[in-house]
């Protein structure tokens, strides 16, 4: 039975819990979950019930991977729209990466500006990576005693000059200092000696550019990343995984005991290279969307659990930006509010259900963050959550996007899954499109 301080309960005949997904009515007391009840309980005296009928009632998504942009290069996103864009598709908790802001988050003085900014416009809760470049050894223990969930590298260029990769003997060195006060490091996994090999050709053709980025970049950043991964015990993660020809080096290093965690996001498991028109450079990312085929491999490697979770690198810029050569356009794709349909409609094609989805996209990243409230329909987290018509469709239409610059590679593309309503601690924070004013707050890690 629920506790006495009830002052909320959600139903729905489809409520995606640990257990299973079965009809059922959450208790919500002062933010929190109280009880996972049968679906006819009662509400207690001054309760206010909401009854979804059969709409699915999800766990809060969380994205650990969202390039906010702010301060600094707040023309290309800001914490306000970029975290209105994600309530409005269901995610009630994001993790910002570290670059694409001025000041990068990789000194303590630093975090607290970004900090200091995004308090007043965040929509869903807001954590903060902090950033491992070659200068900043000594800054990484402060960071994370300051709250940061860990540390993001690249091991090829960023694309923005004041967030530099670390080379192999500085990768080492970050990893090791990171280890040894128990943090996380996360990887921009290309190796940049394949990259400089490979044949750089400017134009409008993306079979260009995807042979400018092979998969051998990939596998051979990751293959090193395991290997110092196992010499020094870290935990490592390895971001935006594109290449399925990595999954068995990843598959054998996690049965060896390697601490190695891994995401994909939507765009390599929902668009394919041979869909991409030439100059469509709204498509261009890094690393690349690859072939079809690939794409059914990391089907595979999620459904078999190589891959973790499935986080959306939300990299937004502005549209100018989006030049129609490949070659020197940004690098990004905007998809906070459409990630949730985007991988929906995908997943129910092959087979999998809106369960198999919460855990790719909620349970596991607030694992892979130690966000021990969130991620979960069960008592005692967070009364955070995502309310989905399954079968709705919608079709994308870019001016209907709150993220700031309305450039998509789903523009046209007709979705499954519409997102009713967004919860944050049991307060409704989207509803049809329409946005509370900001409540979400700042998270650090648990210390």
């Amino acid at each position: 039975m629920s506790g006495p301080d009830v002052n909320l309960i959600l139903r729905s005949t489809r409520v995606v819990t640990p257990e299973g997904t079965r009809p059922a009515a959450v208790a919500v007391a002062g933010g929190t979950i109280d009880a996972v009840l049968p679906y006819d309980t009662e509400a207690p005296a001054g309760a206010r019930l909401e009854d979804f009928g059969d709409d699915v009632l999800l766990p809060g998504l969380v994205d650990t991977h969202v390039h906010v942009n702010d301060p600094g290069r707040t023309a290309w996103e800001g914490f306000y729209t970029a975290t209105r864009a994600a309530a409005a598709g269901g995610i009630t908790t994001l993790l910002d990466m570290p670059l694409n802001s001025l000041p990068p988050t990789t000194t303590v003085e630093n975090l607290r500006i970004k900090q200091q900014v995004a308090a007043p416009k965040a929509h869903v809760d807001t954590g903060f990576w902090g950033g491992a470049i070659p200068s900043n050894v000594k800054d990484l223990r402060p960071l994370y005693e300051a709250g940061v969930f860990g540390f993001k590298c690249f091991l090829s260029p960023s694309g923005v000059e004041e967030f530099p990769e670390l080379d192999q003997e500085q990768l080492a060195r970050s990893m090791a200092e990171i280890t040894g006060f128990g943090g996380l490091l996360i990887v921009h996994a290309e190796d940049p000696h394949h990259l400089a090999e490979a044949p750089q050709r400017s134009g409008p053709a993306y079979a260009d550019f995807l042979a400018s980025r092979p998969r051998d970049a990939e596998n051979t950043a990751i293959e090193g990343l395991i290997a110092h991964a196992k010499r020094l015990n870290a935990r490592v993660h390895v971001l935006h995984l594109s290449s399925s020809d990595a999954l068995p080096l990843i598959a054998a290093a996690k049965r060896e005991g390697v601490r190695v965690t891994v995401e994909s996001c939507p765009h390599f498991l929902t668009l394919t290279a041979e869909e991409v028109p030439d100059g469509a450079t709204e498509f261009k990312c890094c690393p690349p969307i690859r072939e079809a085929a690939n794409q059914d491999a990391l089907w595979a490697g999620l459904a078999d659990g190589t891959i973790d979770c499935i986080v959306s690198d939300h990299s937004p810029c502005t549209t100018d930006l989006k030049t129609p050569d490949f070659a020197s356009a940004w690098g990004g794709i905007s998809s906070l509010q459409l990630g949730l349909p985007a991988i929906w409609t995908e997943a129910r094609k092959r087979g999998h259900s809106l369960a198999d989805v919460a855990r790719w996209m909620s349970a596991a990243p607030a694992a892979l963050a130690g966000l021990t409230r969130k991620g979960a329909i069960e008592a005692g987290r967070d009364a955070d959550f995502a309310v989905l018509a399954p079968d709705a469709t919608f079709t994308v239409d870019p001016s209907e996007l709150f993220h700031r610059n309305q450039v998509t590679a789903y523009a046209g593309k007709t979705l499954h899954g519409v997102v009713r309503s967004s919860w944050l601690r049991g307060v409704r924070i989207a509803s049809d499109g329409v946005l509370a004013e900001p409540a979400g707050r700042l998270l650090e890690r648990d210390h």
